[in-house]
């Protein structure tokens, strides 16, 4: 969990009469350095001369505005001119009008990156309403600090599954993964599968812990194939699909999920307790 702070110089780009960053809920584009070829004239963005490691969750604050980190992608490149990575930014808190177009921010993290990927077919066909993965970010923000979650719903296919997650853990930089559905032994049950394409380091006490809390309630709680794991600086957890299972199994793991993530992002405190 980052709390460092420093400052950055942006300059805004002046879009339909307006500075980019002056609407709340605005989303703009954050580039480094030169900006890339083939950008349009009316495609909101700011520009700064270098940027740290940015990850989603950052926090960019003006003394009258706010602005947050939301992801990383790649502006493609025009004829010999290489890509440019980007970022996507959302403005929390505006900047009032009159401000200069270059201003200084405080670039600062503090909390935790959650995603949650709910896996339906239906879900992400709109033919069913997603009450899974709301349900993950109420049960984590009341256990620990979040500076940032965002929720996906994708179909039960195994490779979009696993491009999300190597997306979120090693280019987007969110701390914390969870995915709801697709743990059973349905034909279309893969999130296990792509799950193990994906991480480093298997949790198997993490898998053992929400088996024992499932079991707790039906016996039906052995069919569960969860995987639980690391992947880069990210913690993944496989869920069940139901909110009432979503419940018991992050319940019986959340205590340690900060502890965790701290010491896979590299804290050396000592583990024992007072």
């Amino acid at each position: 969990m980052s709390q460092s702070s420093t400052d950055i110089t942006l300059r805004f780009q002046r879009h339909s009469g307006l500075v980019t960053g002056q609407t709340a809920g605005q989303r703009f584009l954050l580039f480094a350095g030169a900006l890339p070829a083939g950008m349009p004239a009316d495609m909101p963005f700011a520009q700064c001369e270098a940027l740290p490691g940015l990850r989603a969750g950052h926090l960019l604050r003006g003394e009258q505005e706010e602005h947050r980190v939301l992801e990383r992608f790649w502006w493609p490149g025009i004829d010999t001119q290489p890509s440019a990575p980007c970022w996507l930014v959302e403005t929390l808190v505006p900047a009032p009008s009159g401000l200069d177009e270059a201003r200084s921010l405080a670039l600062s993290r503090t909390g935790f990156a959650l995603a949650w990927i709910t896996l339906s077919d239906k879900g992400a066909a709109g033919l069913r309403a997603d009450a899974s993965g709301p349900l993950i970010e109420e049960l984590a923000r009341a256990e620990m600090p979040l500076c940032l979650a965002r929720g996906f719903v994708l179909p039960d296919e195994e490779r979009q599954i696993a491009a999300l997650m190597t997306q979120l853990a090693l280019v987007d930089g969110f701390d914390f993964i969870c995915t709801t559905g697709g743990t059973g032994v349905a034909p279309r049950d893969v999130t296990p599968e792509a799950t193990l394409r994906v991480i480093e380091k298997r949790m198997a006490g993490f898998e053992r812990a929400m088996t024992l809390a499932s079991l707790a309630k039906t016996s039906r709680g052995a069919v569960s194939r969860a995987v639980c794991g690391t992947l880069g600086g990210a913690l993944i957890l496989n869920l069940p699909g139901s909110p009432k299972a979503v419940r018991e199994c992050l319940g019986a793991v959340l205590p340690a999920v900060a502890h965790t993530i701290e010491k896979l992002q590299g804290d050396s405190a000592d583990c024992a307790s007072a």
